[in-house]
C-alpha cells in the first residue's frame, strides 16, 4: 500500500491532493515500490530557504528537497519518502513556461521522487535521463510534458 500524507503551508499553489496522490502512486508502481508512506509539504520560498540551508547548507531557493528516510536495517521493505516542494516558486515559473502551477508542482514531486529511486542530475548526461523520465511519467499522468517543453513545438 502507498500512502501519501500532503501538508499545503503556502496557499498560493493550487493543487489537486488526489492527483498527486495518484501520481505518487503511478511513480512507486513504475519503479515496482508497492508499500510506501511519501509525505509531501508545499511550502513558500522563505521557508525553502531556510529548509536548503538547513539540511543541505545552501543559501539559496530551490524546487524541491527529499529524503529517504527508510528504516534499512528493519525487515519491512516499506520505504519512506519525505518531500518538500516550493509552492512559490512553482507559480511563477508556471506561469513563465506557459503551464499550470498544479503541472509544475507534479513536476517537482516527481523528481524528488526519482531522486530517491536512483536518479540524479549531476551530470548533462544524468539530468537528460532524469528530465525524460519525469515528462514521461507526468505525460502518461495526464500533465503533458512539463519539463520539455521545447518539445511540444
Amino acid at each position: 500500500m502507498i500512502t501519501v500524507q500532503i501538508k499545503k503551508r503556502f496557499a498560493g499553489a493550487s493543487a489537486s491532493p488526489p492527483k498527486l496522490k495518484a501520481l505518487v502512486r503511478a511513480v512507486c508502481r513504475c519503479f515496482s515500490v508497492s508499500r510506501a508512506i511519501v509525505s509531501i509539504g508545499i511550502v513558500d520560498d522563505a521557508e525553502m530557504r531556510r529548509l536548503n540551508r538547513r539540511f543541505l547548507g545552501r543559501r539559496s531557493n530551490t524546487d524541491c528537497l527529499s529524503f529517504d528516510l527508510s528504516d534499512e536495517a528493519s525487515r519491512d521493505p516499506s520505504r519512506v519518502f519525505d518531500l518538500i516542494v516550493n509552492g512559490e516558486l512553482a507559480a511563477r515559473e508556471a506561469a513563465r513556461r506557459g503551464h499550470t502551477t498544479a503541472a509544475e508542482l507534479a513536476l517537482y514531486v516527481v523528481h524528488g521522487l526519482l531522486h530517491q529511486l536512483g536518479f540524479d542530475d549531476a551530470s548533462a548526461r544524468q539530468a537528460k535521463r532524469m528530465h525524460r523520465m519525469e515528462d514521461e511519467i507526468l505525460r502518461d499522468s495526464g500533465y503533458g510534458l512539463v519539463y520539455n517543453t521545447a518539445a511540444r513545438k
